[in-house]
Protein backbone atom coordinates (compact mmCIF):
# COMPACT_ATOMS: atom_id res chain seq x y z
CA UNK A 1 0.00 0.00 0.00
CA UNK A 2 2.77 2.56 0.52
CA UNK A 3 3.43 2.75 -3.05
CA UNK A 4 0.00 2.15 -3.89
CA UNK A 5 -1.33 4.90 -2.39
CA UNK A 6 0.48 8.14 -3.56
CA UNK A 7 0.05 6.54 -7.96
CA UNK A 8 -3.68 6.72 -6.68
CA UNK A 9 -3.54 10.04 -5.39
CA UNK A 10 -1.70 10.86 -8.28
CA UNK A 11 -4.06 9.83 -10.49
CA UNK A 12 -6.99 11.80 -8.33
CA UNK A 13 -5.34 15.10 -9.54
CA UNK A 14 -4.69 14.05 -13.56
CA UNK A 15 -6.78 16.35 -15.58
CA UNK A 16 -9.64 19.29 -14.81
CA UNK A 17 -12.10 16.91 -13.21
CA UNK A 18 -11.62 17.70 -9.75
CA UNK A 19 -11.38 21.56 -10.97
CA UNK A 20 -14.28 21.45 -12.40
CA UNK A 21 -16.37 19.88 -9.63
CA UNK A 22 -15.11 22.49 -7.22
CA UNK A 23 -15.35 25.52 -9.59
CA UNK A 24 -19.33 23.76 -9.63
CA UNK A 25 -19.47 23.29 -5.69
CA UNK A 26 -17.82 26.68 -5.14
CA UNK A 27 -20.28 28.42 -7.51
CA UNK A 28 -23.83 26.77 -6.27
CA UNK A 29 -22.55 27.61 -2.29
CA UNK A 30 -21.58 31.18 -3.01
CA UNK A 31 -24.40 32.27 -5.09
CA UNK A 32 -26.60 30.75 -2.05
CA UNK A 33 -24.54 32.70 0.27
CA UNK A 34 -24.86 35.72 -1.63
CA UNK A 35 -28.25 34.93 -1.47
CA UNK A 36 -28.72 35.08 2.30
CA UNK A 37 -26.68 37.70 2.72
CA UNK A 38 -28.46 40.08 0.22
CA UNK A 39 -31.58 39.09 1.91
CA UNK A 40 -30.05 39.25 5.51
CA UNK A 41 -29.90 43.09 6.22
CA UNK A 42 -33.81 43.55 5.81
CA UNK A 43 -34.98 40.59 7.71
CA UNK A 44 -32.63 41.81 10.47
CA UNK A 45 -34.37 45.08 10.35
CA UNK A 46 -37.83 43.73 10.30
CA UNK A 47 -36.76 41.59 13.22
CA UNK A 48 -37.75 38.45 11.60
CA UNK A 49 -34.06 36.87 11.77
CA UNK A 50 -31.18 37.77 14.10
CA UNK A 51 -27.50 38.47 12.52
CA UNK A 52 -26.40 34.66 14.07
CA UNK A 53 -28.89 33.15 12.40
CA UNK A 54 -27.99 34.84 8.82
CA UNK A 55 -24.36 33.48 9.71
CA UNK A 56 -25.45 30.19 10.24
CA UNK A 57 -27.23 30.02 7.20
CA UNK A 58 -24.40 31.55 4.85
CA UNK A 59 -22.22 28.55 5.87
CA UNK A 60 -24.67 26.21 5.95
CA UNK A 61 -24.92 26.73 2.17
CA UNK A 62 -21.68 25.25 1.59
CA UNK A 63 -22.85 22.39 2.39
CA UNK A 64 -23.73 21.33 -1.20
CA UNK A 65 -19.99 20.95 -1.72
CA UNK A 66 -20.33 17.29 -0.50
CA UNK A 67 -21.66 16.52 -3.70
CA UNK A 68 -19.08 17.27 -5.79
CA UNK A 69 -16.99 15.13 -3.45
CA UNK A 70 -19.66 12.26 -3.99
CA UNK A 71 -19.33 12.56 -7.63
CA UNK A 72 -15.31 13.16 -7.40
CA UNK A 73 -15.38 9.63 -5.54
CA UNK A 74 -17.81 8.00 -8.20
CA UNK A 75 -15.04 9.60 -11.13
CA UNK A 76 -12.18 8.24 -9.30
CA UNK A 77 -13.15 4.61 -9.86
CA UNK A 78 -15.52 4.75 -12.75
CA UNK A 79 -13.28 6.37 -15.23
CA UNK A 80 -10.70 3.68 -14.97
CA UNK A 81 -13.74 1.36 -16.28
CA UNK A 82 -14.90 3.81 -18.79
CA UNK A 83 -11.07 4.30 -19.99
CA UNK A 84 -10.60 0.13 -19.71
CA UNK A 85 -7.41 0.93 -17.73
CA UNK A 86 -9.44 -0.95 -14.49
CA UNK A 87 -7.47 -4.04 -15.44
CA UNK A 88 -3.94 -2.81 -16.01
CA UNK A 89 -4.85 -0.64 -12.30
CA UNK A 90 -5.48 -4.22 -10.36
CA UNK A 91 -2.80 -6.05 -12.36
CA UNK A 92 -0.29 -3.80 -11.04
CA UNK A 93 -2.15 -3.03 -7.62
CA UNK A 94 -1.43 -6.53 -6.59
CA UNK A 95 -5.20 -7.29 -5.84
CA UNK A 96 -8.50 -6.16 -6.50
CA UNK A 97 -9.22 -5.30 -2.63
CA UNK A 98 -5.36 -3.49 -2.14
CA UNK A 99 -7.29 -1.28 -5.03
CA UNK A 100 -10.61 -0.80 -3.43
CA UNK A 101 -9.17 0.02 -0.29
CA UNK A 102 -6.52 2.52 -2.00
CA UNK A 103 -8.91 4.18 -3.97
CA UNK A 104 -11.50 4.35 -0.44
CA UNK A 105 -8.22 6.22 1.36
CA UNK A 106 -7.20 8.57 -1.54
CA UNK A 107 -11.19 9.61 -1.59
CA UNK A 108 -11.63 10.19 1.68
CA UNK A 109 -8.50 12.69 2.00
CA UNK A 110 -9.65 14.53 -1.65
CA UNK A 111 -12.93 14.41 0.23
CA UNK A 112 -11.49 16.12 3.62
CA UNK A 113 -9.55 18.40 1.39
CA UNK A 114 -12.72 19.55 -0.33
CA UNK A 115 -14.35 19.88 3.26
CA UNK A 116 -11.31 22.37 4.37
CA UNK A 117 -11.68 24.73 1.42
CA UNK A 118 -15.22 24.40 2.20
CA UNK A 119 -15.01 25.85 5.82
CA UNK A 120 -12.58 28.20 4.75
CA UNK A 121 -14.37 29.90 2.15
CA UNK A 122 -17.57 29.67 4.12
CA UNK A 123 -15.63 32.15 6.82
CA UNK A 124 -14.38 34.39 4.55
CA UNK A 125 -17.84 34.45 2.95
CA UNK A 126 -19.71 34.96 6.83
CA UNK A 127 -17.15 38.31 7.75
CA UNK A 128 -16.70 39.55 4.05
CA UNK A 129 -20.31 39.79 3.32
CA UNK A 130 -22.51 41.10 5.65
CA UNK A 131 -19.84 43.80 5.50
CA UNK A 132 -21.73 44.78 2.08
CA UNK A 133 -24.83 44.26 3.18
CA UNK A 134 -24.80 47.16 6.07
CA UNK A 135 -25.13 44.32 8.83
CA UNK A 136 -22.21 42.55 10.84
CA UNK A 137 -21.61 38.35 11.24
CA UNK A 138 -22.62 36.80 14.51
CA UNK A 139 -20.14 33.69 14.22
CA UNK A 140 -21.37 31.92 17.49
CA UNK A 141 -20.61 28.40 18.69
CA UNK A 142 -23.60 26.75 16.44
CA UNK A 143 -22.08 28.24 13.57
CA UNK A 144 -18.62 26.16 14.07
CA UNK A 145 -20.79 23.09 15.12
CA UNK A 146 -22.25 23.87 11.19
CA UNK A 147 -18.65 24.09 9.77
CA UNK A 148 -17.64 21.15 11.19
CA UNK A 149 -20.78 19.49 9.72
CA UNK A 150 -19.66 20.60 6.77
CA UNK A 151 -16.46 19.44 7.03
CA UNK A 152 -17.66 16.11 7.69
CA UNK A 153 -20.21 15.64 5.22
CA UNK A 154 -17.44 16.59 2.05
CA UNK A 155 -15.18 13.92 3.85
CA UNK A 156 -18.31 11.26 4.01
CA UNK A 157 -19.60 11.80 0.74
CA UNK A 158 -16.19 11.00 -1.22
CA UNK A 159 -16.17 7.17 -0.24
CA UNK A 160 -19.50 7.00 -0.66
CA UNK A 161 -19.50 8.20 -3.95
CA UNK A 162 -16.33 5.59 -4.57
CA UNK A 163 -18.23 2.71 -3.38
CA UNK A 164 -21.44 3.38 -5.25
CA UNK A 165 -18.76 3.47 -8.29
CA UNK A 166 -17.57 -0.18 -7.52
CA UNK A 167 -20.80 -1.35 -7.16
CA UNK A 168 -22.28 0.56 -10.20
CA UNK A 169 -19.27 0.61 -12.91
CA UNK A 170 -20.93 2.51 -15.39
CA UNK A 171 -19.62 6.38 -14.91
CA UNK A 172 -22.56 8.33 -16.05
CA UNK A 173 -25.11 5.73 -14.12
CA UNK A 174 -22.97 6.06 -11.16
CA UNK A 175 -22.74 10.31 -11.50
CA UNK A 176 -26.83 10.17 -12.81
CA UNK A 177 -27.54 7.66 -9.75
CA UNK A 178 -25.37 10.05 -6.77
CA UNK A 179 -26.92 13.24 -7.96
CA UNK A 180 -30.83 11.50 -8.08
CA UNK A 181 -30.08 10.41 -4.63
CA UNK A 182 -29.25 13.53 -3.44
CA UNK A 183 -31.09 15.83 -5.56
CA UNK A 184 -34.90 13.82 -6.27
CA UNK A 185 -35.07 10.83 -4.45
CA UNK A 186 -34.12 11.26 -0.99
CA UNK A 187 -35.64 14.74 -0.19
CA UNK A 188 -39.19 13.38 -2.02
CA UNK A 189 -38.78 10.41 0.02
CA UNK A 190 -38.65 13.19 3.10
CA UNK A 191 -41.42 15.04 2.32
CA UNK A 192 -43.62 11.44 1.52
CA UNK A 193 -42.05 9.43 4.89
CA UNK A 194 -39.89 11.86 6.82
CA UNK A 195 -39.94 9.13 10.03
CA UNK A 196 -38.12 6.61 7.35
CA UNK A 197 -36.40 9.07 5.33
CA UNK A 198 -34.48 10.46 7.91
CA UNK A 199 -32.09 7.18 7.84
CA UNK A 200 -31.42 7.44 4.10
CA UNK A 201 -27.68 8.85 3.88
CA UNK A 202 -27.94 12.38 2.27
CA UNK A 203 -30.96 13.17 4.85
CA UNK A 204 -28.74 11.76 7.39
CA UNK A 205 -25.89 13.81 6.97
CA UNK A 206 -28.44 17.11 6.58
CA UNK A 207 -28.37 16.25 10.32
CA UNK A 208 -24.15 16.30 10.38
CA UNK A 209 -24.25 20.01 8.97
CA UNK A 210 -27.51 20.70 11.59
CA UNK A 211 -30.08 21.33 9.07
CA UNK A 212 -32.54 22.13 12.04
CA UNK A 213 -35.52 20.23 10.83
CA UNK A 214 -37.56 18.69 13.81
CA UNK A 215 -37.52 15.08 12.18
CA UNK A 216 -34.10 14.63 11.86
CA UNK A 217 -32.13 12.34 13.87
CA UNK A 218 -29.43 13.59 16.54
CA UNK A 219 -25.86 13.90 15.18
CA UNK A 220 -24.15 11.13 17.00
CA UNK A 221 -27.42 9.04 15.63
CA UNK A 222 -26.97 10.04 12.17
CA UNK A 223 -23.05 9.34 11.89
CA UNK A 224 -23.74 5.55 13.39
CA UNK A 225 -26.23 5.63 10.17
CA UNK A 226 -23.69 7.44 7.77
CA UNK A 227 -21.21 5.00 9.20
CA UNK A 228 -23.52 1.60 8.92
CA UNK A 229 -24.44 2.88 4.72
CA UNK A 230 -20.64 3.12 4.18
CA UNK A 231 -20.27 -0.46 5.46
CA UNK A 232 -23.17 -1.74 3.56
CA UNK A 233 -21.96 0.10 0.39
CA UNK A 234 -17.84 -1.26 1.46
CA UNK A 235 -19.33 -4.87 1.96
CA UNK A 236 -21.33 -4.73 -1.46
CA UNK A 237 -18.86 -3.29 -3.55
CA UNK A 238 -16.52 -6.29 -2.15
CA UNK A 239 -18.13 -9.36 -2.69
CA UNK A 240 -18.81 -7.93 -6.31
CA UNK A 241 -15.73 -6.73 -6.94
CA UNK A 242 -14.54 -9.98 -5.90
CA UNK A 243 -17.28 -12.13 -8.01
CA UNK A 244 -17.46 -10.88 -11.35
CA UNK A 245 -14.86 -10.27 -13.85
CA UNK A 246 -12.44 -7.06 -14.00
CA UNK A 247 -13.75 -5.32 -17.35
Amino acid sequence: MRNLVPGEWMKAWTGRTWLVLASAGIFMSLITCFGYASQGDGDIALGTTTASAVTDDMVQAWMMTFLMSAVFGALLVTREYSSGAIARSVLLSGGRLRLLSAKALVATAVGVLGGLLAVALAALCAFLLPARFGFSADWTGHTTRIALGVLTVNALAAPWGALLGWIIRSQLATVVTVMALTLLVEPGLQELAPQVAKYLPTIAMSSVYLDGKPELLSVPLALLVLAGWLAAAGTAARRLLLSRDVI
